[in-house]
C-alpha cells in the first residue's frame, strides 16, 4: 500500500470527492460560479520531500556510526605515538611475563591497551622475551609497538646494579649496600633482625643436631647482580636478596637433597658457608663439604682426631671476630687463646657445626653441600699457589702435605 503522504492530492478518493461537492456548492442562485482564491499545494509537497530527505540523511547517518561503533569492537585500542615528552618510571619485575608487562604498562598511560601490547608481544615473540627486568624510564601514549621497542633499549634502563660476591658476610654486605644505595647502615642492621619478615620461612632454621635454632639472616642473602629500584629501602633490598635464595635453592632442590644426607637444609646451608671460605677455588668446594661432614659426623673421624666431633676450622673464629665488629686476622695473627676460647661458640675446637653460616654462599657451594663427593677425607692443605689442596684421610699423610706446601711456598712451616 502507497504511503498517503506520497499520493498528490488529487488522486485522493475521498479528497476527490468532497472536491465534487465542494464545486457544486460554490455555484450561485444564478448556476454561475462563484469566485474564490486558488489555493496552492506546492507547500505541502516540498515539506514531505523535504522530511523525506531528512529521514533517509538520519538513518544513513545512523548506520555509519553504527558501522563504525561495531568497527571499534573489532579493533585493539591502540595509541599512535605523538611527539609527547612526558615520561613515566615503570618498573618491570623479576619473572614477568607478557601479560604483568602490559598490566603495569596500562596502568602508567604508557600503552592504551593490554591487549594491545600482548599482540604485539605475540608478534615478535623473539624479542619479546629480551625484556629484562628492572626499571624503566618510557614515555606516555605510545604504540604498543614503540612500548616494546623503548623496553628493548637498553638506554631507557635505569641501572643501580651492585655485585655482592660469594662469601661475604651479612656485616660486609651492609656496608656495601649502604655505600652505593646511600641509605644508613643501622637500617640495615635493623631490618635483619627478623628474618621471617624479610622472607626467610622459620623451617629454614630447623636443625637436626640439637643444637639450639640461631635465627641470623647470615647464608640468606644470595650473591649476585642486583638492579635495585631508585626507591629502594633497606627491608627491601635485602627481601630481594633472600627472595634469590629462595628461587636458586628452590631449583637446586635443596631440602630434599640435605634430608638425603640425614640433616636439615639450616645445617648442609652451614656447610656451604664453611667450604665457600675454605676452598681455595671452585673445583675443591665439594670435598671441603664432605671433609666438613666427615669431621662433625663420621665415626673415622672420632679414631683420627679425637671425641670432639669438631671442625678446627679457623675461619669460624673470625668470623665471630665480626660479630664483635673487628676485623679478621689471617690464621697466623690468631692467638691460642682467640682460637680455643670457650666462651666462644665459633671456636675451632667447638663441638659441631657452628650456630650460623659463617658467610653468604654462592651457587657452587651450595651445590657442593648438598651433593658432596663421597670420600673419607678428614685433612686438606693447600699445595700451590692457584689455591688447590690436596686432601687426605690420615695425619701422616696430611703432614707429607703440607712439606709440599712449604717447598711451593705456600705455608712458610708446616702445621705438623
Amino acid at each position: 500500500m502507497t504511503d498517503e503522504l506520497f499520493l498528490p492530492f488529487d488522486e485522493h478518493p475521498e479528497r476527490s470527492q468532497r472536491r465534487r461537492h465542494a464545486v457544486d456548492g460554490n455555484r450561485g442562485r444564478n448556476g454561475k460560479k462563484k469566485k474564490k482564491k486558488k489555493k496552492r499545494g506546492g507547500g505541502r509537497t516540498f515539506l514531505a520531500l523535504f522530511l523525506s530527505l531528512l529521514l533517509l540523511g538520519g538513518l544513513a547517518g545512523g548506520v555509519y556510526l553504527g558501522y563504525d561503533k561495531l568497527m571499534g569492537f573489532f579493533t585493539t585500542p591502540d595509541y599512535e605515538t605523538a611527539a609527547s615528552s612526558a615520561e613515566v618510571t615503570v618498573e618491570i619485575k623479576e619473572g614477568s611475563n607478557g601479560t604483568d608487562m602490559a598490566k603495569v604498562l596500562k596502568a602508567n598511560d604508557v600503552i592504551k591497551s593490554e591487549q594491545a601490547f600482548i599482540e604485539a608481544w605475540d608478534a615478535d615473540p623473539k624479542n619479546a622475551q629480551k625484556i629484562q627486568p628492572g626499571v624503566y624510564k618510557l614515555r606516555v601514549q605510545l604504540s604498543a609497538v614503540d612500548a616494546m621497542k623503548m623496553l628493548l633499549d637498553t638506554a631507557n634502563r635505569i641501572t643501580n646494579g651492585i655485585t655482592i660476591t660469594e662469601g661475604l658476610s651479612t656485616f660486609k654486605i651492609y656496608k656495601l649496600l649502604s655505600e652505593k644505595l646511600e641509605i644508613p647502615l643501622a637500617e640495615f642492621k635493623a631490618a635483619a633482625k627478623d628474618p621471617i619478615k624479610l622472607g626467610v620461612p622459620d623451617w629454614w632454621f630447623k636443625r637436626e643436631d640439637g643444637k639450639k635454632e640461631s635465627r641470623s639472616l647470615e647464608g640468606f642473602l644470595f650473591p649476585d647482580t642486583y638492579e635495585f629500584p631508585p626507591n629502594v629501602t633497606a627491608e627491601s633490598a635485602l627481601k630481594m636478596m633472600v627472595a634469590r635464595f629462595l628461587d636458586v635453592t628452590g631449583d637446586l632442590n635443596y631440602a630434599d637433597k640435605a634430608a638425603e644426607l640425614n640433616i636439615s637444609p639450616y645445617q648442609a646451608l652451614i656447610v656451604a658457608s664453611l667450604a665457600q671460605a675454605e676452598a681455595g677455588n671452585a673445583d675443591d668446594l665439594g670435598k671441603v663439604a664432605r671433609v666438613s661432614y666427615n669431621r662433625v659426623f663420621s665415626d673415622k673421624a672420632v679414631q683420627e682426631i679425637g671425641t670432639c666431633r669438631c671442625l678446627q676450622f679457623d675461619v669460624t673464629v673470625n668470623y665471630s671476630r665480626e660479630i664483635a665488629g673487628k676485623d679478621p686476622k689471617p690464621s697466623s695473627g690468631l692467638t691460642q687463646a682467640e682460637l680455643t676460647d670457650p666462651k666462644n661458640p665459633y671456636n675451632r675446637n667447638a663441638k659441631g657445626l657452628p650456630p650460623t653460616p659463617i658467610n653468604n654462599p654462592g651457587q657452587h657451594a651450595l651445590e657442593a653441600a648438598a651433593d658432596p663427593p663421597k670420600g673419607d677425607w678428614l685433612y686438606f692443605v693447600a699445595i700451590d699457589k692457584q689455591g688447590h689442596s690436596a686432601f687426605s684421610s690420615t695425619h701422616s699423610q696430611f703432614c707429607r702435605d703440607n712439606d709440599k706446601a712449604v717447598q711451593a711456598g705456600v705455608l712458610k712451616q708446616s702445621s705438623c
